[in-house]
């Protein structure tokens, strides 16, 4: 069983290359808020609603200070892809050898029509000062942002 990460919990540190081949830091990040949240495949229909609809909320959820930064075990050149067919604004970062994804807890046994099976768990972290302040796991792809927008106090 994966470990889940709790409200409170210290933000496990990673850096990982995002689409244009750059290494991005958490921690370096430490002076803002930021979402982190993990799918399991660029541009399949659920991660694409989902990177889209982040990205449509991009300006609001900055405007609150949030910084947004999307993690898969895709390659950079498959999310450059990504990014470029679906005019996405927000960091894309790749984790090929899942260890961050496993350090979330967003690696694991999960169930696919019925069967379980290991993958990535859609989940999202808010992490703030280093340390986790909100912990979803197994989030629907659609209406997720909404969501999460609601939960954070940032609907008008």
């Amino acid at each position: 069983m994966t470990t889940r990460l709790q409200p409170g919990d210290t933000a496990p540190d990673f850096t990982l290359v995002n689409d244009a081949g750059n290494p991005v830091t958490l921690s370096d990040l430490k002076d803002q808020k930021v979402i982190v949240y993990f799918y399991p495949a660029a541009m399949t229909p659920g991660c694409t609603t989902q990177a889209c609809d982040f990205s449509d909320s991009i300006d609001r959820l900055q405007a609150e200070g949030y910084t947004v930064l999307g993690i898969s075990p895709d390659k950079p050149e498959k999310l450059a892809t990504f990014r470029e067919r679906d005019g996405l604004s927000i960091t894309l970062l790749s984790d090929p050898s899942k260890e961050t994804l496993e350090q979330w807890g967003a690696f694991g046994e999960k169930k696919l029509y019925g069967k379980v099976v290991q993958g990535v768990i859609r989940s999202t972290f808010v992490v703030e000062d280093g340390s986790i302040v909100l912990a979803q796991y197994n989030v629907k792809a659609t209406g997720h942002v909404a969501k999460l927008r609601k939960d954070l106090g940032l609907e008008a």
